[in-house]
């Protein structure tokens, strides 16, 4: 070594390590010591707070001459400090446990988001659309990490948390508090919306079989010099800290299975990911070992998730339900083998495996079961409660209340039952004296508190009490039972039991209230409301539950019924038959409607008219929810009374408008056209709208198939939608005299509003009804004068080009009803292509390219066998293959634009030329030549890679060409069949990456 170097090193050496607090950072940064600091055995400040100072550095703003708030520059200062919170980060190994614990959700967040950024992950770019097959190992892992934070971070905040005590009050550190917890919260739901595909590039990555690498410090420091070969390393090169696939597996399972058990809350099916998921932990920490350097796993905590899953979702091997005591508890409670659980609870007397809490949220559970009318559980409650006590007696607990309140009239039964839980609970050989002792103390003052000697008797000639009392122990409680004798209290009046005592009346009252809310049974319920009023005349029992809601129409009629209890049980029978009715319970709702109809054809003709058309719209739901789903037509009886019902003219009845809806929808889904076309009483157009509407929508329905002069009808449906869906503007004179506009509200022109419309359409499902609806809302979406991009819908020419006043039509209300009519329609039929294409189009013109192409190949997958057929013309128009190829373009899928440019009638040689010159594509690029079959655009790529020196590439498209089917002296029908199965393999290929 020279003198100079050896003086530079001296001088080096002597600096200090550690720096003034107020600007430690800076010394960093200039004198390049990070890694020496974070060598030291307690470096200060510790390493966290390092990444949060150098980001929090990095992130601040700038201002400028004029005093203007700029974001943070990006000069080469910021950059250096977001790579050395990068290199902290390596060098805590990534490990989450670690940074969630002490860096806050932005922080974390904008650190994960610049390793993102290191990593080559393009800007924008969904993470799922992404191959991680094919990434570099250390692209794949950081997107790995960043979406296991991201579930992770969704799981943590719906724990709760325990808010810190509030210290002095100051303005600045409580503002900073509010902007920090504003920016979580925002964090928080961009993830939460981004969870799906969160969890979707977590189970791709299961799949994955090779190992992956992470940033290390020194990889991070190549990354920061000059792009391309250093010293023979790139970045897809196996550089960094190496992670095994188990161990990735491992801690990815683990994540999933925590984000499955949180979702299992809303949606008890998940419950089964979640445990697949930790059962697959566990095999994998099985197989690397818990003291894995990379894969840290609370095994304790997963043990507790293991368990959860375990009851929540039982196994089918009877032998693991053996081994979980839970998993037993909650079969045979949810199957209704109650006497099965007691001997679980006293078998878990000797083991102690099942926690109190638990024992006694299982008898809460039963307790409340008894007390809802289910008098056999009595007996299982006492069973239930005698062996938690025996078990609270072991562990050295106070006897409970509940022991002694179901105790205070003991039977034979429950005194043999008693000495056999206690028998089984404790085995003598084994035992220890406290526990002997605790038990005999407890058999002791079971005898002290009875009265029947014969029962005192029964415990004391027991084998059990004998052994655990010594002989004095036993004459001591003889002489203590001889002084109770009978013949002293012979003087003394019998002291009352407690449930000897009447309840009040009150606790009557509240007792027949609970039975009358439960019931649905409608002689019950008359029974109970008898009993009531026989107790009081002074309540009103139609109040006593705020769910018994009727419709405001009928609540005047059914209130003014003079005689109390008649008017509580018509109105009760009518709520409860209306709340069954709701929840597709349509059996109860019968029944209940029937009696009420009974009930009231004695006094009031037009509650039973009103009854009536009730049971109708019963009937209408019962056959959609039954037998109509499988297509199979109503009964001629149902159809004559919906007619019936449409042509009442039957004054002073209350009408529900919802049975009018009801009643026209369903002569629209059973394809009645014909009654409502010419028969339909002149009078109903005129008084009801649904009537109207539904018969100009089965008019039109008529008229479709003849000539485009003949649809006058047509016209006369656009004009209706068109008034319910225009507006009108209110003005305001100021007081300066000025008229100004102050609000525009739906205009009361229309047959009815735009909300009841769209409840109408979604009561529809006969598909050429809805097909005509949505091309009606779809021409009137394309007359604005702004859009650019149509479109397009089946049988849209049948409606007029243009309205007379464009500025009356609320267009942004019209876009809204378009997306909701296409949701619904195909949440009827989902694989009705010409809406698959609306969908897919509605996509297309908000800039959703991704979400576009997917609805336009499964538009054209559902009416081609999955493509195994040719999709026909009408449905892969030219200008549906021309929003494919824009798709792609914006995709940057330039090789994907080529081969669709093939698609059209007359072949873009323009468009895919051009698109192929592009060097920033997104797909596959060379592995998409086999799909080529235009023998011009083969050649111009062979031309192309030629021209760049590209070999490889070369080579594949020249192979590509020397196919003999492609041959340009072949049949043209051999030229045809190639060009199909390209097109097959290509449209497969495409559905698979975008499905």
């Amino acid at each position: 070594m020279s003198a100079e170097a050896a003086d530079r090193e001296a001088a080096t050496s002597s600096r200090p390590c550690t720096p003034p607090q107020t600007c430690w950072f800076e010394f960093l940064l200039e004198e390049s010591l990070l890694e020496k600091h974070l060598r030291k055995p307690c470096p200060d400040p510790a390493p966290v707070q390092l990444i949060v100072q150098f980001l929090e550095q990095a992130s601040k703003p700038s201002v400028n001459e004029q005093n203007q708030v700029q974001p943070p520059p990006d000069n080469k200062r910021n950059r250096i400090l977001k790579l050395l919170a990068l290199k902290v980060a390596a060098h805590l190994k990534w490990d989450l446990d670690i940074l969630e614990k002490s860096l806050s959700v932005p922080v974390l967040n904008m650190l994960l988001n610049e390793l993102l950024c290191i990593s080559k992950v393009p800007p924008g770019t969904k993470h799922i659309d992404m191959d991680l097959a094919t990434l570099p190992p250390t692209t794949a892992m950081a997107i790995l990490l960043y979406n296991r934070w991201a579930i992770r971070t969704i799981v943590q905040s719906s724990f709760p948390v325990k808010q810190p005590k509030p210290g002095p009050p100051q303005l600045s550190v409580m503002n900073q508090m509010q902007q920090e917890k504003e920016l979580t919260e925002n964090i928080l739901k961009v993830l939460k919306e981004q969870a799906s595909d969160s969890i979707l590039v977590l189970e791709a990555a299961l799949k994955l079989n090779k190992d992956l690498y992470v940033h290390t410090m020194r990889t991070l420091d190549l990354l920061a010099m000059e792009p391309g070969v250093v010293n023979g390393e790139t970045e897809s090169s196996t550089v960094g800290l190496k992670i095994k696939t188990e161990e990735m597996q491992c801690q990815v399972c683990y994540d999933l299975g925590a984000a499955y058990f949180q979702q299992g809350s809303t949606n008890p099916a998940v419950y089964e990911n979640a445990r697949e998921k930790f059962f697959r932990t566990k095999e994998l920490i099985a197989e690397i070992g818990s003291l894995s350097l990379h894969c840290t796993i609370d095994e304790k905590r997963l043990a507790g998730y293991c368990q959860a899953c375990g009851v929540l979702v039982p196994s089918s091997d009877s032998a693991s339900q053996q081994l979980t005591p839970y998993s037993q508890v909650h079969i045979c409670l949810r199957s209704g083998n109650y006497q099965e659980v007691t001997k679980i609870f006293a078998e878990d007397n000797l083991t102690f495996s099942l926690p109190v809490q638990f024992r006694q949220s299982v008898l809460r559970e039963l307790f409340q079961k008894a007390q809802q009318g289910n008098e056999a559980l009595d007996e299982i409650c006492f069973k239930v409660c005698a062996c938690n006590t025996v078990r609270d007696i072991l562990e050295g607990r106070a006897i409970g209340v509940q022991f002694n309140q179901l105790f205070l009239r003991p039977n034979k039964e429950k005194i043999d039952f008693l000495l056999e839980v206690c028998s089984r609970s404790i085995n003598l050989e084994k035992a220890s004296d406290s526990l002997k002792g605790n038990m005999a103390a407890f058999l002791k003052n079971v005898c002290l508190g009875l009265e029947d000697l014969q029962y005192v008797f029964m415990i004391s000639s027991h084998e059990l009490f004998i052994t655990l009392l010594k002989d004095e122990e036993r004459k001591l409680l003889v002489d203590q039972m001889r002084k109770r004798s009978p013949r002293v209290n012979l003087c003394i009046k019998p002291v009352t039991s407690f449930y000897d005592i009447p309840a009040s009346a009150s606790v009557n009252i509240g007792q027949l209230e609970h039975q009358l809310i439960l019931s649905v049974d409608p002689w019950r319920i008359r029974q109970i409301l008898i009993e009531l009023h026989g107790m009081t005349s002074e309540r009103q029992f139609w109040t006593v539950s705020n769910k018994w809601e009727i419709p405001s129409v009928y609540s005047g009629v059914i209130l003014g019924i003079k005689d109390n209890l008649t008017r509580d049980l018509v109105y009760i029978l009518m709520a409860k038959g209306l709340h069954c009715s709701t929840v597709k319970d349509f059996t109860h709702a019968k029944q209940l409607f029937a009696a009420c109809l009974e009930l009231v054809t004695e006094f009031s003709p037009k509650l039973r008219q009103v009854m009536l058309n009730e049971m109708l719209l019963l009937d209408i739901h019962t056959h959609e929810a039954g037998t109509g789903q499988s297509g199979e037509r109503p009964p001629s009886d149902l159809i004559s009374r919906v007619r019936g019902y449409l042509e009442m003219r039957l004054p002073d009845i209350p009408l529900r408008q919802v049975i009018a809806e009801e009643c026209v929808a369903f002569m629209l889904n059973w394809r009645e056209n014909e009654y409502l076309t010419l028969q339909v009483p002149a009078f109903l157009l005129q008084s009801n709208p649904y009537v109207k509407l539904g018969q100009l929508l089965a008019a039109t329905c008529k008229e479709l198939p003849g000539p485009k002069e003949s649809r006058r009808t047509a016209k006369d449906l656009w004009e209706v939608v068109v008034q319910i869906c225009s507006v009108s503007s209110q003005h305001k004179r100021g007081n300066d005299g000025r008229i100004s506009l102050i609000k525009q509200r739906e205009s009361t022109l229309g047959i009815m509003y735009r909300s009841e419309l769209l409840s109408f359409i979604k009561k529809l499902r006969e598909p050429l009804v809805l097909t005509i609806i949505l091309s009606l809302f779809v021409k009137l979406h394309n007359v604005r004068e702004d859009i650019v991009n149509d479109i397009t819908a089946e049988h849209i020419s049948i409606w007029p080009s243009s309205i007379p006043n464009l500025q009356s039509v609320d267009f942004e209300a019209v876009a809204i009803t378009v997306k909701e009519l296409v949701r619904y329609s195909l949440s009827i039929n989902p694989n009705n292509h010409s809406w698959l294409i609306i969908q897919a189009d509605i996509y297309f013109a908000t800039n959703q390219y991704s979400a576009a192409l997917h609805y336009y190949l499964q538009a054209g997958a559902v009416c081609s066998d999955f493509f195994n057929k040719a999709v026909p013309p009408d449905v892969y128009t030219d200008q549906v293959i021309k929003r494919m190829i824009k798709c792609c373009s914006l995709l940057n899928c330039h090789t994907q634009v080529a081969i669709l440019c093939q698609f059209l009638r007359e072949i873009d040689y323009k468009t895919a030329f051009k698109s192929l010159q592009e060097q920033n594509s997104h797909d596959a690029m060379d592995s998409y030549y086999d799909y080529i079959w235009d023998v011009t655009i083969l050649e111009y790529l062979t031309y192309l890679h030629h021209k760049r020196g590209e070999t490889d590439k070369r080579q594949i498209a020249i192979k590509a060409i020397g196919q003999t089917e492609l041959n340009a002296s072949n049949p043209e029908e051999v030229l045809q069949l190639a060009a199909q199965r390209r097109k097959k393999k290509f449209l497969q290929a495409m559905a698979k990456l975008y499905f």
